[in-house]
């Protein structure tokens, strides 16, 4: 591929303050492609537009600006490729659904969650539910009896297969859709699209080549990789990168308001020591010492970034608290 033609995006959900976690995700993938001389995308993703107020998505790009993790495209600032929000990109995932549909592939699920996490549910050895196939083969009649009782979710049929993929950090990765993944939503019960359908057609839509993001999705590849190939579409790349912890090993979440940019900005002059840390603690650098983003760009490399998740030393968490 030729130089310029590379493009990562960073898709972010406006649920909340962006964190620490999610900050090491946005550095990296911009890190990525700005290395190969790509281009970046900021995709919003609102799917579920109730919990992902566009106040939030403001803020976002603010917090993104300070750090100085400029973007191409996207956002408010738009582009070529747009809408960039999900939730005015309907259309698209409506017109990919009916050509799963066109293929016999999708079925209505009416399963609860409280029935999908019984103890009779095969759990896998990371707590994920496989899906048993309850709704799967419902005649006519049952579906209609049921759709009185409650509107279903729409589920993917899977076949007995094994999707492999080589992770550009983490190496090769194979999954067996039938045996690890079970049938998957693609749409729930209330009508908003399922994230597996929705990136798949933004990605491609967007003409991203190359996914950075962390290694709790990586289980989800297989799954997309099998929707790119169902809707004829060109997949991209995929890197997973390490969780970032607090110094007991719980990972950083956004509903417990672990060290969110808002905290943060108000604690240092500048985003400077905050990149130092971050490029230190992914073996960018030799030392925690105050850095721009675009110093970081010439030494990115997937070789030096650690594998595990990454621990946020107890002074320094102290420190940015």
């Amino acid at each position: 591929m030729e130089k310029g033609a590379i493009k990562g995006r960073f898709a972010p959900t406006p649920s909340g303050r962006m964190h620490l976690g999610n900050l090491l995700c946005a550095l990296l993938a911009w890190l990525s492609a700005r290395a190969e001389g790509g281009r970046v995308v900021l995709r919003i993703e609102d799917l579920d537009a109730m919990r992902s107020p566009r106040s939030y998505a403001d803020l976002l790009e603010d917090d993104l600006r300070w750090l100085g993790l400029f973007w191409d495209e996207g956002g408010s600032s738009g582009g070529p490729d747009g809408p960039y929000y999900q939730s005015e990109r309907t259309a698209l995932y409506q017109a990919a659904l009916a050509r799963l549909e066109e293929q016999g592939l999708v079925y209505p699920c009416f399963c609860s969650r409280a029935q999908l996490h019984a103890a009779q549910a095969p759990h896998l050895s990371d707590g994920r539910v496989l899906y048993p196939g309850t709704c799967r083969d419902l005649t006519a009649q049952e579906v209609a009896q049921r759709r009185r009782q409650r509107p279903p979710a729409l589920r993917l049929r899977v076949p007995d297969e094994t999707v492999s993929f080589v992770d550009r950090h983490l190496g090769p990765y194979s999954e067996n859709l039938q045996q690890e993944c079970g049938d998957f939503l693609i749409r729930r019960s209330d009508g908003v699209f399922a994230y597996q359908l929705a990136v798949v057609v933004d990605d491609a839509a967007m003409g991203v080549t190359q996914v950075v993001r962390g290694a709790d999705l990586l289980s989800s590849t297989p799954r997309q990789l099998y929707l790119y190939r169902l809707l004829g579409l060109p997949s991209p790349t995929f890197a997973h990168i390490p969780l970032l912890t607090a110094p007991d090993g719980r990972r950083l979440s956004k509903r417990d308001g672990d060290l969110d940019l808002g905290a943060i900005r108000r604690r240092l002059p500048g985003p400077e020591p905050l990149l130092g840390l971050l490029g230190w603690l992914c073996g960018l650098l030799e030392r925690a010492e105050p850095v721009r983003a675009q110093d970081l760009v010439p030494l990115f490399s997937w070789d030096k970034i650690p594998q595990g998740d990454l621990s946020l030393p107890a002074a320094l968490w102290e420190l940015l608290e």
